[in-house]
C-alpha cells in the first residue's frame, strides 16, 4: 500500500489527465458527428464536447457505452489516461 499515492495536495499537471480520443475514432472511421448523432440519439452538442474534448468535467457512462456499441470500439479506443509530464 506504500507505493499508493494521494492527490489531496496536487494540482492537475502533477497527477496527469484523461484524454477524449474520438476526434481520432471518428475521423479513421470517415464518421462524421452528424452520423453519430443518428447512430446514438445524442444531442449533436454533446458529442461536440466530446469530439473537441472541451467543456468535460465528467464523463457520461451512458454516452460512451452508446459509442462503443455504435462504433463496435472499446473504451480504451475514446479515453486515454496521460501521466504527468
Amino acid at each position: 500500500m506504500e507505493d499508493l499515492k494521494s492527490i489531496i495536495r496536487y494540482q492537475t499537471q502533477e497527477y496527469g489527465r484523461i484524454v477524449v480520443k474520438l476526434d481520432k475514432v471518428l475521423d479513421e472511421r470517415k464518421i462524421s458527428r452528424n452520423k453519430l448523432k443518428t447512430l446514438t440519439g445524442v444531442k449533436y452538442d454533446v458529442i461536440t464536447r466530446y469530439y473537441r474534448g472541451e467543456q468535460i468535467e465528467l464523463v457520461d457512462l451512458n454516452f460512451l457505452a452508446k459509442v462503443c456499441y455504435a462504433l463496435d470500439c472499446r473504451i480504451e479506443d475514446l479515453l486515454e489516461y496521460q501521466k504527468p509530464e
